[in-house]
This record gives structure tokens, C-alpha cells and sequence, in this order.
């Protein structure tokens, strides 16, 4: 069969691009094709160019996605690599979340401080995320949170300037950048991540059967099913940019086994819930999001499900 050239759409930051690079080595090396015959393409999103304003109130992950989405159905992209936390839960009929990578390292790194507990008093964090800034204020009520927008140089150099005295950032992508001692790993029965953190998805149109075959090949099923598992939590929660909720599926024993939280957005209420069942047992997400929402402060319930 003669090589197919393709081009593969992402977004142009650092992280973005060396997993744009992991998607085409996986492919090539799946189907013994040369790199050369892959081309990408790094398309500037609208999350990429304001850096200044939460993406909350700017129209949340579709931020990432939406231009993306634009070079796929009309054919200047075949396919398409995203951060798969970034990825509204909502997506367009015509594309299909086609395959994803192993999932890395799903934790939160402190920088800055060697620990949660040894900052200061009334400590300036940097984030950008509603989750970690609920975490952090209902492990440390004190704490200050200021907006920190920017690829991960961006914000390394800010705490490095001293602006902030710590941030945190998925260790999944220092360790892509080649950073794997930068900053101290959270681990997750203290900090849950956020859904689909650590997880790469290659997003094709629905229609498009020969590259979705294609990429058949690269898909990681465990990965995959977990991160459409938690997936489904945030779309049963109808939880949007505003709602900080955490939440990890791993497979255990054959079965799938997810934790979630749900906060108020300054960490002084919160509900935890966890739920175990078949792989194939559509309704785990429902089930622990039904849950969750009754059994939930009034601060945190009205964050969610509206």
C-alpha cells in the first residue's frame, strides 16, 4: 500500500507539539510508514491568543478546540491531537474522539514549595483552574489564587520571578517537556486531578473510515475507556469551566474503579463519592453523579446540573 500523506492538526505551544510528534511516531511506527509522510500543522486557537482572562468567561475549552474542529470538517486537517482535559464535553456529530495514548502520570505538581503545608500564611498561588483553586483553599483556607494563564514556561518563569509563591501544573506535561524533577508530584488521595488529565486524544471525522481505521491501530483501550468513563461524569453533572470538579478512573480487578469531587468554588464545601463496576456498564457515570448531587452541600449543588 502506498503511504497516505496526511496532515495533523494542534495547537502551536511547546506541550502541544511534542504530543503532535508522539501521535505521528505512534502512527508511523504502527503502520511502518516514514514521518515524512505525515505533515503538521499548528493551528493558533483563541485559547492560545488571550492569556489574560479566565477561559471561563470567555467561552470555556471550546477555546482549544473550536478552530481545530473548523480545520477538520472542512478537510485542511485529517485528524486532529488535543490534551483530552481540554476538550469540551460536548463535541460536534460530524467528529469522533478516535483514539488516545497511554495516559501519563495523572497527577498535579506543586512548584515553588516543597510541599503543600511548608508555604507561607496567606501564600499567592498561581492557577488558572476553579479545581486546584478549590482544592488548595479547603486544604489551606489562607491561601490567595491569582489568574496564571501561559504555556508552562510562562509560568515556571513567573514563579521563578517570584510574582506568585507557588503554581501547580499536570506532571503529564513537564514530563512530555522533558522536566520530569520539576516540582513536587500531589498525590491523588490528596489531590484528585481533573478529568482526562494526563490523557492525549486524536480526534478524525466520524465519516472518515479510512483514517479512523488508521488509527485504530494507536488506540490504548484502557485509557480510553477510563477517560470517556470521567467523560461522562462531567457531561451527567453538566458541569462547565466554572465547576471545579476532580474526578479519576483507573481499571482494578477487571472493573472499573472512578473517585470524584465536586466543590464550592472556595473549597469551604465539597462532596467526594467513589463507584466500582463492569467495563461495560454504561451507567456508572450517572449513577455516581446522581449521588454526588444529592448528597451535596447547596454551595456546591448549584454549581452543577444546571
Amino acid at each position: 500500500m502506498t503511504q497516505p500523506q496526511l496532515k495533523l492538526g494542534t495547537r502551536g505551544s511547546p506541550l502541544a507539539l511534542v504530543q503532535a510528534n508522539m501521535v505521528r511516531d505512534a502512527l508511523c511506527t504502527a503502520h511502518g510508514w516514514d514521518i515524512a509522510g505525515i505533515e503538521i500543522v499548528p493551528i493558533k486557537t483563541t485559547g492560545d491568543r488571550v492569556q489574560d482572562v479566565a477561559l471561563a468567561e470567555i467561552g470555556g475549552k471550546a477555546l482549544w478546540t473550536k478552530e481545530l474542529d473548523r480545520a477538520l470538517l472542512t478537510g485542511e486537517i485529517d485528524f486532529a491531537v488535543h490534551s483530552m482535559k481540554d476538550v469540551e464535553t460536548v463535541r460536534p456529530v460530524e467528529i469522533t474522539i478516535a483514539a488516545m495514548l497511554p495516559r501519563a502520570d495523572v497527577r498535579d505538581r506543586l512548584i515553588g514549595a516543597p510541599s503543600i503545608a511548608s508555604l507561607r500564611q496567606g501564600a499567592v498561588i498561581g492557577t488558572s483552574s476553579p479545581r486546584r483553586v478549590a482544592q488548595l483553599k479547603r486544604m489551606r483556607p489562607d491561601f490567595e489564587t491569582v489568574l496564571f494563564r501561559g504555556n508552562v514556561d510562562t509560568r515556571l518563569a513567573k514563579v521563578a520571578a517570584g510574582d506568585v509563591d507557588a503554581s501547580m501544573l499536570a506532571a503529564a506535561g513537564l514530563d512530555r517537556l522533558g522536566r520530569p524533577d520539576v516540582g513536587v508530584g500531589i498525590e491523588t488521595d490528596v489531590m484528585l486531578p481533573a478529568p482526562a488529565q494526563g490523557a492525549v486524544g486524536i480526534e478524525a471525522r466520524a465519516a472518515d473510515d479510512r483514517m479512523l481505521g488508521w488509527l485504530a491501530a494507536i488506540d490504548h483501550e484502557a485509557t480510553h475507556l477510563c477517560v470517556l468513563v470521567e467523560r461522562a461524569l462531567l457531561a451527567a453533572l453538566v458541569a462547565d469551566c466554572h465547576s471545579p470538579v476532580a474526578a479519576l478512573a483507573v481499571i482494578e480487578d477487571d472493573l472499573v474503579w472512578m473517585r470524584a469531587e465536586l466543590f464550592a468554588e472556595d473549597g469551604s464545601a465539597h462532596v467526594a463519592g467513589e463507584i466500582r463496576g463492569a467495563a461495560d456498564d454504561g451507567t456508572l457515570a450517572e449513577r455516581l453523579a446522581a449521588d454526588l448531587l444529592e448528597r451535596a452541600p447547596e454551595l456546591v449543588r448549584r454549581l452543577f446540573a444546571a
